[in-house]
């Protein structure tokens, strides 16, 4: 008759030990690119610098005066003439409501 070798297998504890270490894991990494990917979309300002630069341009061609203001989905927009010593400047501002985000674009009025 054959006798049956002892195979080694490793017991229930372990293998729920080693999943729930698994899923601790995965969580982990997940959350972290949650935020990752939270403060990136957050942080996107492709939109309100295109709508900037298109207001500058109006501006550059006389379509747009001094002083500007304006809404722009989340963005409140700003253009005021500014005096600095001998010359005109143009300031183009951008504030994000929620965040306070502030961009903030100058140009120089004497050129046109």
């Amino acid at each position: 008759m054959v006798v049956l070798k002892k195979i080694k297998a490793s017991t229930l504890m372990e293998t729920l030990v080693a999943s729930v270490l698994t899923v601790i894991v995965f969580m982990i990494a997940s959350m972290i690119l949650n935020n990752l990917f939270s403060n990136t979309i957050k942080s996107n300002t492709r939109h309100i610098d295109a709508h900037l630069n298109e207001l500058i341009y109006m501006y550059k061609n006389g379509k747009l005066s001094t002083p500007y203001y304006d809404d722009f989905n989340a963005w409140e927009i700003e253009i005021e003439l500014l005096k600095e010593q001998q010359e005109q400047k143009v300031l183009f501002e951008a504030t994000q409501r929620e965040t306070h985000q502030t961009i903030s674009k100058q140009i120089s009025a004497n050129k046109f």
